[in-house]
């Protein structure tokens, strides 16, 4: 083994001690046995905590509230299981987070079949051992508000993904996969039965899985072999929790709006955590079904600037990838479609004979597939001209518009917008240019016509 093997094998040790070390809470595994805890609380939880003070207390009767998904837990073995995926004691969760809520008075009916049975046996055993009138009981507390719903819903691999990098033996990979439940809550009267508000809630539920590791030779029959690696579930039944208080914190609200009950400081409507609460119901309005926010985008306007490398095509080889830039000029029709106006230059060679400069001007359509979102996948098609620069080598912009050079392209690409105010995006995209005609390059040779590849990335701003 030579200085140099033993360098290459020292370095890849001390680089795996490091990401051991960097790693070592993930992989910490437990040693001993861990005493009970006091059950975690949700964020949820908090904001529900923090709603003013009611008038009065809503006593509130909860019957039941059931796992109505059908559900069941999926194997990772790729079989089958019997485990729901969802608790069956729901309605516990749904009566303790009425009670730290603050606004209700849960009573008893989930279990109303055991509490009458109990009564019987104190009124029956007052009545053999105390025969004074007073052996009687009172009467159960009524509910004004029955809590009606349960677990709608629960969708697996609503997201999944992952991504990896491997080099010379050593690398590291992640994968993640998001489930979501959903809940529905209604408040009914028992005076009437009607339907007093009915609300709903969902959350989702993150599975990660981040492992690395390396596997190589670091001289003839030494092989040096590591990995790390951590998978992170969230516990089903916080999710379920969460999303529970979210909906009872949602029923408060949208309750406390339409009268059915009222605050203990008529105030307080302007209130920090209810006015949080009408915002995000805003926000939800413009959220699709994974979770990204939609915007309208009200700019008609856009201006932009791309570059990237460009690579001709023709009856010269082997070509060589030349720069571009290219200024573009957009106006929005609808959600939709939009004409855009782009001027450039472009520099096309190939060895050893073929090195020009060309100016640019096309005119073309837009098509964003989803507007509204914060990034867009596009497309476009585009129909213009390309004129040979007299000295492409020279800072000046005369062009030889006695010979232009048609061309039709094809784009497609993707663009992300980085402010909250949707006007800075940053796009990608890939640009073919056909000619119709094969003189691009000054030699007409073979059946086919001169056309160029584009890669562009560049930023637009929009007002």
């Amino acid at each position: 083994m030579n200085y140099f093997d033993k360098r290459i094998g020292i370095i890849l040790v001390i680089s795996v001690i490091f990401i051991m070390s960097g790693c070592s809470y993930m992989v910490k595994q437990p040693l001993k046995t861990e005493p009970p805890k006091v059950g975690l609380e949700t964020n949820s939880e908090e904001r529900l905590q923090k709603l003013p003070e009611p008038a009065n207390k809503v006593t509130a009767a909860v019957y039941n509230f059931r796992d109505k998904t059908g559900q069941y837990k999926m194997s990772s073995q790729g079989g089958g299981s019997w485990s729901t995926a969802v608790t069956q004691g729901a309605a516990s969760v749904l009566i303790e987070t009425m009670e730290e809520s603050g606004w209700f008075v849960p009573i008893e009916r989930a279990g109303l079949g055991n509490l009458l049975n109990e009564r019987k046996i104190i009124r029956s055993s007052r009545k053999k051992y105390d025969n004074s009138s007073q052996s009687g009981l009172p009467p159960l507390m009524f509910a004004g508000v029955m809590i009606e719903g349960g677990i709608i819903s629960y969708d697996h691999n609503v997201k999944t993904g992952g991504a990896g990098l491997r080099y010379f033996g050593a690398g590291a990979s992640g994968e993640y996969r998001q489930d979501r439940v959903t809940v529905y809550l209604r408040a009914i009267s028992t005076k009437n039965g009607k339907v007093l508000k009915s609300v709903n809630s969902t959350k989702t539920v993150l599975s990660q899985k981040i492992d690395a590791g390396i596997f190589r030779y670091v001289k003839v029959k030494r092989l040096l072999e590591a990995e790390t690696g951590v998978t992170y579930n969230e516990p089903t039944q916080l999710a379920l929790k969460s999303a529970i208080a979210k909906a009872l914190e949602s029923l408060i609200i949208e309750g406390l709006f339409d009268d059915l009950w009222q605050l203990k400081n008529p105030e307080a409507i302007n209130s920090d955590i209810i006015q949080t609460y009408v915002k995000e119901k805003e926000e939800r309005k413009r959220t699709d079904k994974y979770g990204i926010k939609e915007k309208n985008r009200p700019y008609s306007f856009k201006i932009g600037v791309n570059g990237g490398p460009a690579k001709y095509d023709g009856d010269y080889a082997p070509s060589i990838k030349r720069p571009l830039l290219n200024l573009d000029l957009g106006y929005r029709f609808n959600k939709n479609w939009s004409t855009n106006l782009s001027l450039g230059n472009i520099w096309l060679a190939a060895k050893p004979d073929f090195n020009k400069g060309f100016s640019q001007m096309s005119l073309g359509m837009e098509y964003d597939f989803t507007p509204e979102r914060v990034y867009t996948p596009f497309v476009a098609a585009e129909f213009g001209a390309f004129t040979q620069r007299i000295d492409p080598f020279q800072d000046n912009l005369e062009v030889d518009f006695d010979n232009l050079f048609y061309n039709t392209a094809l784009s497609g690409g993707i663009r992300y917008y980085i402010d909250d105010a949707r006007k800075i995006g940053i796009e990608a995209f890939l640009k073919y240019n056909y000619f119709f005609t094969d003189n691009l390059d000054g030699v007409v040779h073979g059946s086919y016509n001169d056309f160029i590849w584009q890669g562009n990335i560049g930023l637009s701003f929009s007002f």
